[in-house]
């Protein structure tokens, strides 16, 4: 397997950095083996087995096809909240409108904006990336790209909803009740948490370092090249 080339946006900083900034290190292990042990309707789960140290470890992990999320916001600044039934942790949770990048060739942000028209009926006119991040890396290959929607309108019809979004609930409520809803441990979905404490984070910091919502996603090159 030849060495995967780090996109650009990752790597270590500069010489001239200072020494204490933190970074994430692109780098992979050379694999010897790979192999499909079971065949998902969603996911995959794999077995890698890959030189490390002064021998080889073998490790299972779910091979996920990566997700976008919505960080949807009105003009009066409420965000859209969703709850839905998942089953898998026996909850009801509090979710932004999500999916899963499953369609062959569709970049982040289309899907993004599908997701947001199937699940909430909305259009958004203005998108910039708010945050990426990998969901659980020690046994999940997930990588999930939270977006920030603004300038939101209705859709012409409503879309049909099945399963378990049929019952699915949805609110507006303002970023600071939904950030008091986190730090007092109300709601648990990953996506939520990340997604509206970097809000936060960012809307108090005068909405910086926020990317065009086209902008590469490095962390999902990354991967995709060295797998």
């Amino acid at each position: 397997m030849s060495e995967p080339q780090v996109p650009a946006g990752l790597g270590a900083p500069s010489p001239s950095a200072d020494q204490a900034e933190l970074f994430d290190q692109p780098w992979c292990a050379p694999v010897s083996s790979n192999e499909m042990v079971y065949d998902g309707a969603v996911w995959d789960i794999r077995r890698e087995t890959f030189a490390y140290g002064d021998g080889e470890l073998r490790r299972d992990f779910m091979d996920h096809t990566g997700a976008v999320a919505v960080v949807a916001i009105d003009e009066q600044d409420r965000l859209l909240v969703l709850r839905q039934y998942r089953h898998a942790v026996r909850l009801r949770e509090w979710e932004l409108p999500a999916g899963l990048l499953d369609v062959d060739g569709e970049p982040a942000l289309t899907c993004a904006q599908r997701e947001l028209a199937e699940e909430a009926d909305l259009v958004a006119s203005d998108w910039q990336v708010l945050v990426d991040y990998c969901t659980t890396p020690g046994g999940s290959n997930e990588m999930v790209r939270v977006y920030l929607a603004r300038g939101l309108s209705a859709t012409d019809s409503p879309h049909p909803r099945q399963s378990e979004e049929a019952d699915m609930e949805t609110r507006w409520v303002s970023l600071d009740q939904a950030h008091e809803a986190v730090l007092a441990g109300r709601v648990s979905n990953s996506i939520f948490v990340v997604a509206v404490l970097t809000a936060v984070a960012k809307r108090d910091a005068g909405w910086t370092h926020l990317s065009a919502g086209d902008a590469p996603w490095p962390l999902l090159e990354w991967r995709n090249a060295s797998a």
